[in-house]
Order: structure tokens, then C-alpha cells, then sequence
């Protein structure tokens, strides 16, 4: 059966910004905008939480396991944070690629590089969110009322490390508006899924193009 001109693989979609910038709430209205979209469960060393479900928000693993899928480069991705090790596994995320669905990805400047230079680096698409200011960026971390001013003060002294690495992105964009933002960012992937190399079915298509060609000559 002749491949499906149309099929295309999936794109790991990076969205990183500092804390504030409105990242979070972008990732929820992406996800509303196409359901079959999905969020990458990562993989942690930690103690689950009350409610926590292992294999929906968590895959938890013992110290041991997550080192040895580090080893076997079986993660994307991995960081130790505060005494516990995240990371992304691999193949879920390469499953749901050759299925032809995206995966949301919400971390940092360094999970997003090591994702770049992975095996499956070539179906990224990694956008980063700035403020339109610091205060702006104050302003929203305080409005939201889940931090005290100490964690305030950590988290925007963390953003100018995070802000600096902006300029290794694909994209980058300034959420002065929330709307017209979103309206951005689904502009985004909608060109990005229709990437020549995210068609593995074009090349197929144009052999039979060359074909019927021929054919009408002869």
C-alpha cells in the first residue's frame, strides 16, 4: 500500500521560561488546543506525594534504576535537583514521535540543550517565553500568591541565568499579551509539523508523482 502523503511524525515541543512568564498557563491552552497532544511524564528518584500516581504524574524509579537507564541512554534528558534525580525517558517519547504525536516538554535551558543533541534532536521544536519586563515578572510572580518573598526573591534572581540562554532556542517570544501569544504559538507548530523532514511519507508520494509521469510519456 502506497505511504500516506500526509503522515508525518511527531515533534518534542520544548517550552521554557522563567517563572512568571506565563509558560505553565501557555502549555495548558496548548493542550486544549489539540487534545492529542500529551505531556512528557518524567521519571524521578523522589518519594511520591500524596495523590501522586506513578506512570501518570511520575515515573518513579529507585536511584539505582534511574542511573542505569542514564548509563544505557534510555533518558533524553536528566538533572539532580535538590538531592533527587528527573529525567525524561526515552522511549515513550520515541513511540509517540514514530506514531506520528506530539510531546510537550516544560523544562529548563539545560534539559531543553540535551534534548537537542539527542537522538530524536532533529524532531525538536524548543520555544522560549520571555516577559515583556522585570517588573512585569515580579509583578505576575506575586499576583499569584504561592510563593513568600524570599522564594519570590530566589526565583527572579534565578531568571537572569535562565533568560540569558534564550538565544538557544528555535523561537522566542515576548508574552505581553496572553492571547495574542497563544495565537503565536499555535502558528508555530502548525508550520512546524508540516517541516519537510517531519513528512516521512512525501518522499513516496513524489516517487509515484515521477512515476505517473513516465507513464503519461510513454
Amino acid at each position: 500500500m502506497p505511504a500516506d502523503p500526509v503522515a508525518r511524525r511527531g515533534l518534542l515541543i520544548i517550552l521554557s521560561s522563567p517563572s512568571g512568564a506565563g509558560k505553565s498557563t501557555l502549555a495548558k491552552r496548548l493542550m486544549g488546543w489539540d487534545p492529542t497532544l500529551s505531556f512528557s511524564v518524567s521519571a524521578t528518584t523522589r518519594e511520591p506525594r500524596p495523590g501522586e500516581v506513578d506512570g501518570k504524574d511520575y515515573r518513579f524509579l529507585s536511584e539505582a534504576e534511574f542511573k542505569a537507564m542514564v548509563a544505557g541512554g534510555a533518558m533524553l534528558e536528566h538533572a539532580h535537583v535538590f538531592g533527587n534525580f528527573y529525567g525524561s525517558p526515552m522511549a515513550p517519547v520515541s513511540d509517540a514521535i514514530e506514531s506520528g504525536r506530539d510531546v510537550l516538554f516544560d523544562i529548563d535551558w539545560q534539559g531543553a540543550q540535551q534534548i537537542r543533541n539527542s537522538a530524536l534532536g532533529r524532531h525538536t521544536l524548543s520555544i522560549f517565553i520571555l516577559p515583556p519586563s522585570i517588573p512585569e515578572l515580579k509583578r505576575r510572580l506575586i499576583s499569584r500568591g504561592q510563593d513568600g518573598p524570599d522564594v519570590i526573591a530566589k526565583r527572579m534572581q534565578k531568571s537572569w541565568d535562565e533568560i540569558s540562554h534564550w538565544d538557544g532556542y528555535d523561537y522566542v517570544l515576548v508574552n505581553d499579551d496572553l492571547d495574542a501569544t497563544f495565537e503565536r504559538l499555535t502558528t508555530i507548530v502548525t508550520a512546524e509539523r508540516l517541516r519537510r523532514e517531519q513528512q516521512p511519507g512525501l518522499a513516496g508520494h513524489v516517487r509515484r508523482l515521477h512515476e505517473e509521469f513516465e507513464e503519461g510519456e510513454a
